[in-house]
């Protein structure tokens, strides 16, 4: 049985772990209001660029445009984003087994599927397994900046125009609310672009284009696959954000109600050891009358 000095150091070392949580819970919520503010600033912006495309693009671009155009699927790439600590609940977990899904998926219908990680976690687990981790990109979210997007997807762009692989793919948390995110698969390359309808077309504003069509269309593209990996980028470190201030959150309420416990207990203790110590005295006391 614990000994009242075990009990009260124990109240010690979770009050202690319950000042950390709340203090890391604290932390997670300031930043959140600002990655909060930046994904609501970069999805408009995000969807805008995509809503465009879908109007540019023509049929000979989708069958020969190579940023757009269907290839035989050998090869693809997988690039999963992570956080680079933990202590943010399934936020990493649920992403490395989303991965692992969609590569079983794959089997048989591609020849090789290779990971590009983003995150310290998502690296640290593929790494040490038998996965062919390609590129890694580790300590962004400490200071995320758009220079980190462009260059990430340069070099993705760079490796899939030069004919390595086929199809590339994002797997990264969607930022929904501060308790709920999102798995999301999403395909960079081809860009999925769905042409406009005739209907669509009609009823938007009828733009004149200098130089011309086609010469815009190729020069929003890398925009548009920029914008999009940066937004996914911001997404998910909303999410881990958000994951995290709730992992602390439920692990501060953990802790106080673990505290509460041990009170009792404690109190239980103490007051089991005074009613011991009083009958001792009264049988002692007993003891001498009778003698």
């Amino acid at each position: 049985m614990a000994t009242l000095r075990d009990i009260k150091n124990r109240i010690k070392g979770v009050r202690s772990t319950e000042q950390i949580t709340k203090a890391m819970k604290m932390v997670a919520a300031a930043k959140l209001r600002r990655a909060q503010d930046a994904i609501i600033n970069a999805r408009p912006y995000a969807r805008k660029i995509s809503e465009l495309l879908s109007h540019l693009v023509t049929d000979y671009d989708i069958l020969n445009n190579p940023f757009v155009q269907e290839r035989d699927v050998k090869n693809i790439a997988i690039v999963s984003i992570t956080a680079d600590r933990g202590l943010c609940g399934a936020f990493n977990t649920n992403i490395i087994k989303e991965v692992n899904k969609f590569i079983s998926e794959q089997e048989g219908n591609v020849n090789n599927a290779h990971l590009f990680c983003i995150g310290r976690k998502g690296f640290d687990f593929f790494s040490k397994r038998d996965y062919s981790v390609q590129g890694n990109y580790i300590g962004i979210f400490q200071h995320l900046k758009y220079e980190d997007a462009r260059k990430i997807s340069d070099e993705l762009i760079s490796q899939y125009l030069a004919g390595k692989y086929d199809k590339i793919y994002i797997v990264y948390n969607e930022f929904k609310s501060i308790i709920q995110q999102k798995i999301t698969v999403e395909q960079f390359l081809p860009i999925p672009v769905i042409k406009a309808s005739k209907e669509h077309k009609e009823a938007m504003p009828d733009y004149i284009f200098e130089p011309n069509q086609e010469s815009i269309f190729n020069y929003l593209l890398p925009k548009h696959l920029k914008a999009q990996l940066w937004r996914t980028l911001l997404e998910s470190n909303a999410a881990e954000l958000g994951a995290r201030m709730t992992a602390m959150d439920n692990a501060t309420t953990n802790a106080q109600e673990l505290i509460r416990t041990l009170q009792i207990n404690y109190n239980k203790e103490r007051q089991s050891a005074i009613t011991t110590e009083i009958l001792e005295i009264v049988s002692g006391a007993n003891a001498l009358k009778s003698n």
